[in-house]
């Protein structure tokens, strides 16, 4: 595999920022998350992040920029521990006879995490306007009224977030 000279570089300054920040990163995890096992997963995927993505050229604030990123995995995490708590909720009401199997729970969280992703990357009032349709029953007129929106506008931020779901494509 060949890699290219911009590609080495950085990798090296990966490789720095990991040498000189990965015990500050893993400490300040930890403090936010009381768990040195999770604080060492998320210090992990913040590097890997960089390494996926565009690093500037030249970081003045290394750790202002590497707290950046690990602050957004962070939010992600209690997010996802959100969610799969409101899911296990929901298993532990339903009789057992309806309980789905364990791959079925699983299939189902992990399409819950995903949409809730998609969700979170639509403006404020798209995904609003849909969770309000979906959760609460509301019509495009109801959602109309509570947004201060024209009903065509209603309608299009319902269909903008169902197609966004549709998106996702799930396999069964």
């Amino acid at each position: 595999m060949f890699v290219s000279a911009a590609q080495s570089a950085i990798q090296q300054q990966v490789h720095a920022l990991y040498s000189d920040h990965h015990g500050w990163l893993h400490g300040w995890l930890r403090r936010k998350l009381g768990c040195t096992h999770r604080a060492a997963d998320l210090a992990h995927d913040t590097f890997v992040r960089l390494l996926t993505s565009r690093m500037p050229a030249r970081l003045d604030e290394p750790r202002a920029y590497l707290s950046t990123i690990a602050r957004g995995l962070v939010i992600d995490h209690w997010r996802r521990r959100e969610i799969e708590q409101a899911w296990l909720d929901t298993l532990a009401a339903l009789p057992e006879a309806q309980a789905p199997s364990p791959e079925q729970r699983l299939t189902i969280l992990e399409a819950l995490i995903a949409v809730d992703q998609a969700l979170e990357e639509l403006p404020a009032a798209v995904r609003q306007a849909f969770l309000w349709a979906q959760l609460e029953g509301l019509t495009c007129p109801q959602i109309a009224q509570r947004l201060g929106v024209s009903l065509a506008t209603a309608e299009r931020y319902v269909a903008k977030a169902l197609r966004r779901c549709y998106e996702l494509r799930f396999e069964p």
